[in-house]
C-alpha cells in the first residue's frame, strides 16, 4: 500500500471513475493518505460523485507517471472521524480554505478489498492487494 501511496503522490493528480446509474464517471483527484493504515481520498459531501460512492462504493483509480500507471479497483468506505479528516487536511494545507474536520460537508474514504496493478508499455505487471 505504502507503494500505491508513494506512486499516486508522485503523479500529483490521478483519475477517480464511478458510476452514475448505467454511466460511468470520471474526474481528476489529488488528494491521498495514510492514516491507521488505510490509503484514503477525500471530497465533498455535496458533490456528486460523493453521491455516487455512497450508492455504488466499487471505484476504480487510475495514476500515470513516467511511462507507468497504477489502477487500484475497490471498495471506498466513508470514515466520518473529525481525527481522520483532520489527518487528510493537515497533509493538504491548500483544502483548509473549502474543508473543515467538524463541518458537514468534508469526507474522507477509504479503500477496501483493493487490487493495485502497476503497468507500463515494457515491465510486466506487478499486483498489490491491500
Amino acid at each position: 500500500m505504502q507503494e500505491v501511496y508513494e506512486f499516486l503522490k508522485k503523479c500529483g493528480t490521478y483519475y477517480l471513475a464511478t458510476v452514475d446509474g448505467e454511466q460511468p464517471r470520471v474526474r481528476p483527484f489529488g488528494t491521498v493518505d495514510i492514516f491507521e493504515d488505510k490509503l484514503y481520498i477525500q471530497t465533498g459531501k455535496v458533490k456528486d460523485v460523493s453521491k455516487q460512492i455512497q450508492a455504488n462504493p466499487k471505484v476504480e483509480i487510475c495514476g500515470f507517471t513516467e511511462g507507468k500507471w497504477v489502477r487500484v479497483a475497490g471498495e471506498l468506505v466513508r470514515d466520518d472521524r473529525i481525527e481522520a479528516k483532520q489527518h487528510m487536511l493537515d497533509a493538504y494545507p491548500s483544502l483548509q480554505g473549502m474543508y473543515k474536520a467538524d463541518d458537514d460537508n468534508t469526507e474522507v474514504l477509504y479503500f477496501k478489498n483493493a487490487t493495485a496493478t502497476f503497468s507500463s508499455f515494457t515491465d510486466a505487471p506487478k499486483v498489490v492487494q491491500f
